[in-house]
């Protein structure tokens, strides 16, 4: 799918300060690129989604609690972009198999895009999604009921509103950073940073985090410089970090197929059907990875006897 070779995305989990801070970071680049390639975006667009498909991996580890628990967001903030959406499964070793973590998304206007700001030459990621709206997070945890909440936009920025969703509807105090950064046309650097305060947490810890945050400055720069990891140690710095070794492996992956997508035609009438196979054929476009499957007139008239009557959902 993709024009270059590029090391896989991975995430590093760790501590510091003696385990009143967690911390869960990514290295996304390929996935944001890939997700680039994918959906035909503009280069704001690219920015608006591969920050969100970065936040919802990083939520997914925070907020799931097994293996394929998912978190789903959804902006909409009235801009031209229309809205994000964006899925995290965290990973994890199910019977003796490692499965890797997986994000999916996608945006309503793919091609929407704007200048830079004026004021610092960044990409107007704010003004392509917009601040009248807000931001829903949906965490599909097994062998339970979706549970949605959500706060209204601060800046349609994307990372400061994920962070004061933690805040607000999780409880979670929290620094956030993420960032989505193209060069020759191309995804260069992509990635996530959050650090979550645990019980306990000391006043001068979260004044000495403040500080490193700050001084980071923009994510994208600071692993430009340093890596993901030397990112993590700056953000850490005197607070005693302990972080894994093992880089847990994540990818854009949906979950569509040839079989759901004959699934949705199922849900045609045997008119509508009939038109199908009468006009050639049928393209079935998944709007999650924009996989496209085509069905000819003889699968088509199939559908039934192959399928029955209890089309499966994507």
């Amino acid at each position: 799918m993709t024009d270059f070779a590029y090391t896989q995305s991975y995430l590093l989990r760790g501590i510091a300060a003696q385990g009143t801070l967690r911390v869960v970071a990514m290295d996304g680049t390929q996935i944001v690129e890939e997700a680039r390639l994918r959906h035909n975006l503009s280069k704001t667009a690219t920015a608006a989604l591969g920050r969100s498909l970065i936040g919802a991996g990083l939520l997914a580890v925070v907020l799931g609690k097994n293996t394929g628990s998912r978190v789903a967001l959804r902006i909409q903030g009235g801009g031209p972009i229309g809205w994000v959406v964006a899925e995290g499964t965290a990973g994890g070793e199910v019977g003796g198999t490692y499965h890797p973590g997986t994000v999916r998304g996608y945006v309503h206007d793919p091609g929407a895009d704007l200048p830079p700001r004026e004021s610092d030459g960044k990409l107007d990621v704010s003004g392509v999604v917009g601040k009248d709206g807000e931001l829903a997070v949906t965490r599909l945890l097994e062998n339970a009921e979706p549970w949605t909440g959500s706060v209204e936009l601060v800046s349609g920025e994307i990372a400061e509103d994920i962070s004061t969703y933690l805040g607000r509807s999780e409880q979670i105090p929290n620094a956030l950073l993420l960032g989505v950064y193209e060069e020759g046309g191309r995804v260069a650097i992509s990635g996530g940073l959050l650090i979550q305060a645990m019980p306990g947490v000391s006043d001068e810890t979260l004044s000495q985090l403040e500080k490193n945050i700050a001084s980071i400055g923009l994510l994208t720069t600071s692993m430009r410089e340093v890596g993901l990891l030397g990112t993590v140690q700056r953000a850490l710095e005197g607070l005693e970090p302990q972080i894994s070794e093992d880089a847990e492996p994540w990818e854009f992956r949906c979950r569509c197929s040839r079989e759901r997508a004959a699934s949705s035609l199922m849900f045609f009438d045997e008119a509508e059907r009939r038109d199908m196979q009468d006009e050639g054929g049928q393209e079935v476009v998944c709007h999650w990875c924009n996989e496209k499957y085509f069905f000819q007139p003889e699968e088509i008239a199939g559908l039934e006897l192959e399928l029955g009557e209890n089309p499966a959902q994507a």
